[in-house]
């Protein structure tokens, strides 16, 4: 015979029921959780892991390599006695590294200025006026971008045709103009050499710059040019007090992306002026004065790894550093107009 149950203990048991019930959703829900967490990283690894790999081959292991050459005595490419800073000291103190050294380094320096006034103020100017949504805006969008799509070879090879002191567009223009006293040998002018390669930099990589100020005038809220222009400002001091500090981002990473570029240009000189740096070193940079050191000259063919290692190391220790720093005050800056 059955007994029924109580109405405590029916009670009790869709207690324990609903307890065992919500334990099991809370583990399930756990198990959910996990299994998600688990997903994302096995996609992570999916998706960054040969990046990663990538970037250790090609990036982090010839820069650990460079440190470790640098630290040895070398002949040729042959790698002689560990010498611990010997190459560093040698560069410093060895004719005629230093004098080419500091050389090459001012060289950079000068070309990291001249591009933030000419590319950067200009693509600065254009991008203010795209901005203003002028006819055929789209268009100069894409001839401004065009040049950075084509090959550095085809730009480098180009621009000596143009420069070509006998045959060049250039002074045939300027003679064209009437101010064909102006023509000169522009890449065989010691004093216009270096100058000439920025402004065919510039050309070639305008189009970036000014597509990513376009970009950020036009992130800017409407509501605060609107709210100046009712205050009473002119289209010069919305441009000056409200325009320009909102583009401090930009300004960070166009700054950053300028250094970097700047001191680690090489292609654009060695395609031009080939790894000699001609005319008598007026176009040597850092890039080159490495390659040169490390692989050896076009007519004496004389290497030194070690040497060339060791300004490698310098390089890295110089971007690393100044980017860092650079970075932080940048930073700080977009704080402040925030």
């Amino acid at each position: 015979m059955t007994v029924g149950r109580t109405g405590k203990e029916q009670a009790g048991a869709l207690t324990v029921r609903g307890r065992d019930t919500a334990r099991g959703g809370v583990a399930r829900a756990r198990r959910r959780r996990l299994s998600l967490r688990a997903t994302r990283r096995l996609w992570l690894l999916v998706f960054l892991g040969p990046a990663t790999a990538l970037f250790a081959l090609f990036v982090t292991y010839p820069i650990l390599s460079a440190l470790a050459y640098s630290l040895f005595a070398w002949e040729g490419i042959g790698r002689r006695e560990f010498i611990g800073l010997g190459n560093f000291v040698r560069l410093f103190q060895t004719f005629p590294y230093p004098r080419l050294l500091v050389n090459a380094f001012w060289h950079n320096v000068l070309v990291f200025v001249l591009t933030m006034v000419v590319q950067n103020g200009t693509a600065l100017g254009l991008a203010l006026l795209l901005a203003r949504d002028p006819w055929g805006a789209r268009v100069y969008r894409v001839i401004f971008f065009l040049p950075v799509t084509l090959s550095l070879v085809i730009v480098g090879f180009l621009w000596l045709l143009f420069l070509n002191p006998v045959f060049g567009a250039v002074n045939k223009a300027l003679a064209l103009a009437g101010v064909g006293h102006l023509a000169r040998p522009w890449l065989g002018d010691p004093h216009t050499a270096l100058v000439a390669l920025v402004l065919v930099n510039a050309w070639r990589w305008l189009g970036f710059p000014t597509l990513v100020f376009l970009a950020a005038i036009h992130a800017i809220p409407e509501e605060y040019l609107e709210a100046a222009r009712i205050d009473g400002a002119g289209e010069g001091a919305v441009v000056r007090h409200v325009v320009l500090p909102l583009l401090a981002p930009a300004v960070t990473i166009i700054v950053l992306l300028t250094f970097l570029g700047s001191f680690n240009w090489f292609e654009l000189p060695y395609v031009m002026q080939g790894v000699a740096s001609a005319p008598d070193r007026a176009t040597d940079v850092l890039g080159l004065l490495f390659y040169r050191t490390a692989f050896g000259e076009v007519d004496t063919g004389l290497q030194d790894i070690g040497i060339g290692s060791a300004i490698a190391v310098l390089m890295f220790a110089l971007l690393g550093s100044v980017s860092a720093v650079a970075a932080v005050l940048l930073r700080r800056r977009e704080v402040e107009y925030a």
